[in-house]
């Protein structure tokens, strides 16, 4: 089972905005382009999104149902990958001081993924997570930037000066 997490910047209220929108789901999902909702109302339950995932000139024509969502912290979807068969991911967004923690956690329900799941499948998974959640990290932070954030780098601290008032470590 490939679980990853990553600390994004921005409060869980805005990442979930980016997951919420169907159609920005190829927009963090590594190896999908062109997706759009196809059924319900995205991310509610039965909800779908058709996208497209291009390996050279071949195009594969797939299909992501939510099969459980509470709103704002969690988000599992079955994700059918066509003769490679489908996947369960659920991420988790969980408050974490002023930013948000998110959780990926993927593994193969049924077809092909699962009889050939081994230790090198699941490094190959690791690697996609990891862009993925590094995809989506940059756009929910760039989003918040242009929405006139103003929030200090993780790690930058303000201490007190007789002088000024306060100042940037």
């Amino acid at each position: 089972m490939a679980v990853r997490h990553r600390l994004i910047r921005v409060p869980p209220s805005a990442v979930w905005d980016v997951l919420a929108d169907g159609r920005r789901y190829a927009e963090w999902v590594v190896g999908t382009s062109e997706s759009h909702p196809v059924r319900g109302q995205w991310p509610r339950t039965g909800a779908a999104i058709h996208y497209e995932v291009r390996l050279g000139p071949v195009c594969l024509e797939n299909e992501t149902v939510v099969r459980h969502c509470e709103e704002g912290t969690r988000l599992e979807l079955e994700a059918n990958a066509g003769v490679l068969g489908t996947a369960r991911i659920a991420i988790e967004l969980r408050p974490w001081g002023e930013h948000c923690l998110v959780i990926v956690d993927e593994h193969p329900l049924m077809g092909a993924g699962g009889r050939l799941h081994n230790v090198g499948f699941e490094a190959l998974i690791q690697l996609r997570h990891r862009a993925m959640l590094t995809r989506l990290a940059r756009l929910c932070e760039a989003e918040a930037g242009q929405a006139g954030d103003t929030r200090r780098a993780l790690g930058q601290v303000t201490v007190a000066s007789d002088a000024d008032g306060g100042r940037d470590a």
